[in-house]
């Protein structure tokens, strides 16, 4: 059987069993069409449908969520963890509270993250979970008992050596906040359970940081490769949250000029580029008075927005996708390529479509998928476990450096087994492989379990 057909029916096959979960099935597709041709090269792997274990989550948790809102009224919520794959570590990924949450959504983000952590070489399995409930317009008391009530179930399946939540979307420092302290109170225990604490309270430093650095670091090594560097280019940034906002900073940092940011309303476009005083107005707004990117041209009125877009028609050279999955398709790659992009790393988890990949590999883009330049937040919340099991705080240029390596190592591996002919490295495929490698070797190891 040819590598095509054995591609062709193994998706069949998780089909069957998944086949209203788009976003699941998108993800499964990107690894199947690297990994099992590797697999049909190498007998180690071959005929143990290593694979198929993979995709199968270990147990999907989904629960009921009541809680009260201000007015009195009595609200449900359908709260979720997968725990996907803990052949290398303890269960490890975030907590995603959005309106759009729902199973495949959330397994397409373990499935990604089971192979995200591998690559960080750190021991640490794959996980994911969330709700459906919005944070948007509800008072710190409604968050509070929304959290409270979440962790009265999800305390049963999680631990230090069991499984490790952090945040996400819709779940940030005020939320591990009120999960935490839930969990503490039900337990009667201060264990490092949670990452993405507080400094005062078993936090890592620079890990709200860790995520937007780490994917500008990837972007950077990429570029190196070339005898490039970030300095002097052009850069487009979509979102304008956590992963977002630090991206911004680096890039800036590194020498590059950050022209837009967006959210879920449009983007704004400032061609002079956002500065340290900029950013920190747009933090201000985002943070803190939780508005919209639309309010940044009342600041500085000689940019523009652009209600109901997304960024990728303005020129640039590098892209750095920070927002959600699947938002940027084959129509905007084309543009970024008209425009002369030459390096796409991706800040968020797989938000360039399958089109939109090919037509970057096609035309020589440097591109890096979620799961190898996505990975410094998952790999400083890794640190953060480290530090708590220690009692012990690094500094924050200790952390730094660490993040550096990390990122390094990733780009390595990544190339490693990416490297074909010509000198290009297709990043999807040596991510795929690496991560790959790592995890079916522990699960031979551990024998079918």
């Amino acid at each position: 059987m040819s590598s095509k057909d054995k591609i062709r029916a193994f998706l069949d096959e998780v089909a069957l069993r998944n086949e209203h979960e788009p976003e699941f099935m998108q993800a499964v597709k990107e690894v199947a069409e690297t990994v099992i041709p590797f697999i049909a090269e190498n007998p180690r792997y071959e005929g143990k449908n290593i694979l198929l274990r993979m995709v199968e989550p270990d147990r999907l948790i989904s629960f009921r969520v009541a809680w009260v809102a201000d007015s009195g009224e009595i609200q449900v919520n359908r709260g979720y963890r997968i725990q996907m794959n803990s052949a290398i570590g303890p269960y490890k990924g975030g907590l995603r509270f959005h309106p759009t949450v729902n199973a495949s959504i959330l397994k397409f983000l373990a499935f990604e993250q089971v192979f995200k952590n591998a690559l960080t070489t750190l021991p640490m399995g794959g996980g994911k979970g969330g709700s459906d409930f919005d944070p948007k317009g509800k008072s710190d008391g409604e968050i509070m008992r929304f959290c409270q009530s979440f962790m009265n179930e999800l305390f049963r399946h999680i631990g230090p050596n069991t499984d490790v939540p952090a945040g996400d979307i819709g779940v940030g420092a005020r939320e591990i906040g009120y999960l935490f302290g839930q969990y503490k109170r039900i337990k009667s225990q201060f264990t490092g359970v949670l990452t993405g604490k507080g400094i005062d309270w078993g936090g890592s430093l620079i890990r709200p940081q860790a995520t937007g650095y780490g994917c500008v670091y990837f972007a950077h090594t990429m570029l190196q490769t070339k005898g490039k560097s970030i300095q002097g280019r052009t850069v487009a940034v979509s979102g304008s949250g956590n992963v977002a906002q630090y991206a911004t900073q680096k890039a800036t940092q590194l020498g590059g000029k950050v022209v837009t940011l967006s959210d879920s309303s449009g983007y704004i476009h400032d061609a002079a580029g956002l500065d340290e005083e900029k950013l920190k107005f747009v933090m201000h707004l985002k943070n803190v008075k939780r508005g919209r990117i639309s309010e940044y041209i009342s600041a500085y009125p000689h940019a523009t927005f652009h209600s109901g877009k997304r960024p990728w028609g303005v020129n640039c050279e590098i892209a750095l996708p920070c927002a959600t999955q699947n938002e940027l398709d084959g129509d905007d790659a084309q543009k970024l390529i008209g425009n002369g992009i030459i390096c796409v790393a991706e800040g968020a988890n797989m938000p360039a479509t399958p089109e939109a990949v090919e037509a970057f590999q096609a035309h020589g883009v440097l591109f890096s998928p979620g799961k190898a330049s996505n990975a410094g937040g998952v790999a400083v919340s890794g640190l953060e476990m480290s530090q708590n099991a220690q009692r012990f705080n690094w500094t924050a240029e200790q952390i730094d450096e660490k993040l550096q390596g990390i990122m390094k190592n990733i780009h390595d591996k990544c190339a490693q087994f990416g490297s074909g002919d010509k000198g290009y490295v297709n990043y999807v495929k040596g991510a795929n492989i690496a991560g790959f490698v790592k995890v079916a070797n522990a699960m031979l190891d551990q024998g079918v379990v």
